[in-house]
């Protein structure tokens, strides 16, 4: 599941975008200013970040010079969704580092449209699209995971981390590698974690005769392997 930060100070506005991507299916953060939008960056990085240029204090403009200045979110993709409408103020936000410019008042179906087109070009794993891998199907507009019609029930952790595992098939993966792109770049936790949730989807996943799928590479991590008659170490 995509995360997405809205930076918008009108409460409408945030809501009304909140809304409407969580019902597309993607995790959604609400800041109401720059120093907000910092300090949700600095917790966990999100996948997008839909910026309004008119914020208190700092400047969304500011603010996307700053990130594109900075080695971790020099890659961050960003879509500035303001007011402001000049050809002179659209240069300028895309100059500014923005991936995307759109004009308030906006279609919540072009502003959807836009995130998953910055996605696919930014961040393509990101995308919530069906992914399946030896029959196993993860679906993370409905957060459903089954095989031959049976559904596998997944807490929220164990669910992001097969779909990472999903969507990075045959790859091996570290636990701090993890710990970055499941949990989040800032979350300060013990790399063991990682074994625990590891454990519980593999019980999980027994319920469909996938927990072999999970496999540990010794001294280097997990993997996913698209042959379930593999044996899991």
């Amino acid at each position: 599941m995509s995360r997405i930060l809205v930076v918008e100070d009108e409460s409408a506005i945030a809501e009304l975008i909140s809304i409407n991507l969580r019902h597309a299916g993607f995790e959604v953060t609400l800041a109401g200013s720059a120093d907000q939008a910092q300090l949700e960056v600095d917790r966990v990085l999100p996948d997008l970040v839909v910026l309004d240029w008119m914020l208190p204090g700092q400047s969304g403009l500011a603010l996307a010079r700053q990130w594109r200045g900075a080695a971790r979110t020099k890659e961050l993709p960003v879509i500035m969704l303001t007011a402001r409408a000049d050809e002179t103020d659209k240069v300028s936000g895309l100059d500014a580092g923005a991936d995307d410019y759109l004009t308030k008042p906006f279609s919540t179906n072009e502003l959807l449209a836009r995130i998953r087109a910055v996605l696919r070009r930014k961040a393509p794993e990101a995308l919530d699209s069906v992914v399946e891998v030896s029959g196993l199907s993860l679906d993370p507009g409905t957060r459903r995971v089954s095989r031959a019609g049976v559904e596998v029930k997944l807490g929220p952790t164990e669910f992001r981390l097969l779909h990472f595992f999903m969507t990075h098939p045959e790859r091996v993966h570290s636990r701090s590698q993890l710990l970055d792109r499941v949990w989040g770049d800032h979350v300060f936790i013990e790399e063991r974690t990682v074994d625990v949730h590891v454990k519980r989807l593999r019980e999980a996943l027994e319920r469909v005769q996938c927990a072999r799928m999970i496999e540990t590479v010794r001294g280097a991590g997990y993997r996913l392997t698209q042959q379930i008659s593999a044996v899991s170490a």
